[in-house]
């Protein structure tokens, strides 16, 4: 299969702009001139070439920034899948004995020690900015607007305009990591609603996309905002400069909530997770196990260290089953293997079809 770079896939093909044959051929510029250059009013000859340079030029400069951007997001992004490999305990099986976590050989992955200095970079900036006022907004402005309108397949080739070409691990695309998340789900003989659930998981990067504030409130290991930070939560020294954490409410125990409220009482830090959990549970027919992998796969503090037991409810300790089944497929699978996209393209569009509705609000 041909290696996918950014831009030579999906909605958003970057660099067929930069061809401009392709634009000067187009039925947009035959009319254009039909109408006005064979006309009676006909303006004088427009210098196309020296405009479309400038153009091209435009467009050649947004790509090269975008790159680099989005090459930077996806290598912080796989920083922290690292770190969390390489702090992974055993995870609970779900359904049936998952033989992917088993036989999948972790030593291979980048030592912890390789990715630490930079993921707590990223992480102190995040633990500073995830305020209990700035999750109110996020989700305020969440509400007040759609980003985009599309199918999740449409989703996921825009997603695949991110790819980082330094990462140590893979050199493949997002949609191969989906693809393969999907895959080995489905090699388990795991429910077909567990497989589309593998594949669409990451689809709240989109975010990053959409005009998030940085890498910070888009990826990253999720917490609760609204009390006091636990000591669970990765390089919990880093929340000292975060306002909540002086906040005579907030930095209580509870802070904002009761005892075993439920984590669907519970606001948690803002990013892929939370955003596509709200983007799905109103517009899919995935079950509750579904939109709790998606909601809470990065949701160490709770799902793999234990925190917050004083908020959860019997009904997330059931859900807790599922998300620890989930994780090791998502950690896991990231290899150099081959994915041929366009021949699973059908059965995947069958899942989606089957458990998404043609468009979905972004």
């Amino acid at each position: 299969m041909k290696r996918l770079t950014a831009g030579t896939s999906g909605p958003h093909n970057f660099s067929r702009v930069f061809d401009s044959d392709l634009w000067l051929n187009t039925d947009l510029d035959s009319a254009w001139r039909h109408r006005y250059l064979s006309s009676s009013n006909a303006i004088p000859k427009t210098p196309f070439p020296r405009v479309l340079s400038f153009l091209t030029l435009t467009f050649i400069l947004t790509y090269a920034i975008m790159r680099t951007i989005s090459s930077e997001f996806d290598e912080l992004s796989d920083a922290v899948d690292a770190v969390n490999v390489l702090k992974g305990k055993a995870p609970a099986v779900w359904d049936s004995k998952s033989e992917f976590d088993e036989s999948m050989d972790k030593t291979r992955f980048r030592q912890y020690e390789d990715a630490c200095d930079r993921v707590k970079t990223f992480y102190k900036e995040q633990h500073e900015k995830q305020t209990m006022e700035y999750n109110i907004q996020a989700r305020t402005n969440f509400r007040k607007n759609v980003r985009a309108r599309m199918g999740v397949w449409e989703a996921i080739e825009m997603l695949d305009t991110l790819i980082d070409e330094s990462d140590p691990d893979t050199e493949l695309s997002q949609i191969t990591h989906l693809l393969q998340t999907a895959e080995s789900i489905r090699r388990d003989g795991k429910p077909d609603w567990m497989q589309v659930t593998g594949l669409v998981h990451d689809l709240g990067k989109l975010l990053f996309l959409f005009g998030s504030e940085g890498q910070w409130d888009v990826v990253g290991d999720t917490f609760v905002v609204g009390c006091r930070f636990s000591d669970k939560i990765i390089y919990p020294d880093t929340f000292a400069n975060n306002p909540d954490s002086a906040d005579p409410v907030y930095s209580t125990e509870y802070g904002v909530y009761k005892p075993h409220c439920g984590l669907e009482n519970v606001m948690l830090s803002w990013g892929h997770d939370e955003y596509l959990y709200n983007v799905l549970k109103n517009q899919s027919s995935l079950p509750k196990e579904a939109l709790a992998m998606i909601r809470y796969h990065s949701f160490y503090p709770w799902h793999r260290e234990g925190a917050y037991t004083y908020l959860t409810n019997a009904e997330d300790e059931k859900l807790l089953v599922a998300v620890q089944a989930f994780n090791p497929y998502d950690l896991y699978s990231k290899s150099n293997e081959t994915i041929d996209v366009e021949k699973l393209k059908p059965y995947y569009k069958g899942l989606i079809e089957k458990f998404f509705p043609p468009v979905l609000a972004w």
